[in-house]
């Protein structure tokens, strides 16, 4: 059995995720309520994987999870991408004319703001998780209130769904990444069936230095798929860059790594995998 290490509660996207990735799996989830301390238990036990939203094709990067990835010292093995399907749900004795509060994670209901526009007489407020809003409803009967979540979600906690389908762009999906101790990821994955790696580096504050990686990556017909820069704290004006990148013949790909290493101050491999489908 796997033991899966997620932010958030049963029922979350996260749940769901790790459900799908592990298709087929016994798995037994880890419910965490911070990223800190998800990687704090794959520290503490190196059977752990962990499972992390990584970005949203809508609300864009979670850029503290980079961070924390680059700082945790795991690998990551494997990716998923999750279609993002939101309903409103609530008591159920509740119905729409006694629903005063809708609760739900800040995301969750930037993704719903349309819905939302067209009942003012409904209050947003944010909570830590989309399940969680779920469940305290559930578990404190509180009474004219709603949570938007996962259809899932409502169904475990005993809510009655009142419309499903509720985001504004129905094309909401997003990228988690799997995570564990280096020493366990050649059990989690062939690295002959990779192609796709994420690496994060910095580089000397000089004219051209970035363009000179890409240009180098294209030579080897390394495809980037996303690039996103972070500030170095304590260093003005300097950024690591976080890259993800694809390719089709692996023995470019090293090639790649080697060519730009010197190019480079700081490179760090986070993790080479194979690219996740999109799931509905």
């Amino acid at each position: 059995m796997k033991r899966i290490a997620i932010q958030g509660l049963l029922g979350s996207f996260h749940d769901i995720a790790a459900h799908q990735y592990f298709e087929g799996e016994q798995i037994q989830l880890i419910c965490c309520s911070t990223f800190e301390e998800v990687f704090e238990h794959i520290n503490n036990d190196p059977t752990v994987i962990g499972m992390m939203a990584i970005e949203n094709t809508i609300a864009g990067s979670l850029l503290h999870n980079y961070q924390l990835l680059r700082e945790s010292g795991t690998t990551v093995v494997g990716e998923h991408k999750l279609h993002i399907s939101h309903c409103i749900c609530c008591l159920p004795d509740d119905d729409w004319n006694t629903i005063t509060e809708v609760h739900s994670h800040p995301v969750a209901l930037m993704q719903c703001r349309e819905f939302l526009s067209k009942r003012p007489n409904m209050k947003a407020v944010e909570d830590e998780d989309t399940a969680g809003s779920a469940k305290y409803i559930a578990e404190n009967q509180c009474h004219g209130w709603a949570a938007i979540c996962h259809a899932d979600a409502a169904k475990m906690y005993g809510l009655k769904v009142l419309e499903n389908n509720i985001e504004d762009n129905k094309h909401n999906f997003t990228r988690f990444l799997v995570t564990c101790n280096p020493h366990k990821a050649d059990f989690l994955r062939s690295i002959n069936e990779t192609n796709k790696s994420s690496l994060v580096f910095s580089l000397p504050h000089e004219e051209g230095s970035l363009s000179m990686v890409l240009s180098i990556l294209s030579f080897y017909k390394i495809s980037l798929t996303k690039i996103q820069s972070l500030p170095i704290i304590g260093h003005e004006w300097e950024y690591m860059f976080y890259v993800d990148v694809c390719y089709t013949d692996i023995t470019r790909y090293r090639q790649s790594i080697d060519a730009i290493t010197p190019l480079t101050k700081e490179l760090q491999i986070l993790g080479d995998y194979k690219d996740g489908k999109q799931s509905m």
